[in-house]
């Protein structure tokens, strides 16, 4: 009964090891990508849509 329970315990360590680098190196990663290219759309459109080109 032992070996079964050592042996869910090891198969959930290593899927929780590797959820954890999925979400280190993969989607945290691009979530945190994706909203820096939303922010600066964001103000490219601001700026070509409403305040216009710089004037003097």
């Amino acid at each position: 009964m032992q070996d079964i329970q050592n042996t869910s315990t090891e198969k959930t360590k290593a899927q929780e090891i590797t959820l954890f680098m999925f979400l280190a190196a993969g989607l945290v990663p691009a979530i945190t990508l994706g909203l820096v290219i939303a922010y600066g759309f964001s103000i490219w459109m601001y700026q070509a849509v409403i305040s216009g080109p710089p004037t003097s």
